[in-house]
């Protein structure tokens, strides 16, 4: 059985983040298309799954739902909030996502994928400092009067 997420937390990761919680009741949320308001933001409501966990299903609203939803999403997938975002599970309409608390399997993932796609990056500056270092040392031998042959 997963940790018990809490709506509570979710709702203040996001307002953190700079997501606006448009304070939604369950009625709302379900009602209606979400383009239809005006402010671009979020509801979150509590969700019992199937085998009794505790988790959270979160709304994206407004005339840019979609990117409300991906910047939710970027928000609870960083290392510091540790929650799992499901967009494709049963039940949950376009604008929805549901969350629940990472399993260090899946942090573990992530932090691995993280770093594989930071590699070639870290390798070049890798290489760019070593460049620098001998050009220093270089200039260093010139200025205290030893040229090279060449």
């Amino acid at each position: 059985m997963t940790r018990a997420t809490r709506v509570s937390t979710i709702r203040r990761h996001l307002a953190e983040g700079g997501l606006i919680d448009l304070e939604l009741g369950e009625a709302m949320q379900k009602a209606g298309h979400p383009a239809r308001h005006k402010t671009d933001g979020f509801a979150a409501r509590q969700h019992v799954d199937a085998a009794g966990a505790l988790l959270v299903i979160v709304g994206a609203y407004g005339p840019d739902w979609f990117a409300t939803m991906r910047e939710a999403r970027h928000r609870l997938e960083q290392p510091y909030v540790k929650c799992h975002v499901d967009g494709e599970a049963p039940g949950l309409a376009d604008n929805e996502l549901l969350v629940r608390w990472a399993t260090s399997e899946e942090l573990q993932a992530r932090k691995a994928a993280q770093e594989a796609r930071q590699a070639p990056l870290k390798a070049l500056l890798r290489q760019g400092e070593a460049q620098q270092r001998a050009e220093e040392e270089r200039q260093s031998l010139e200025r205290a009067g030893q040229f090279g042959l060449f």
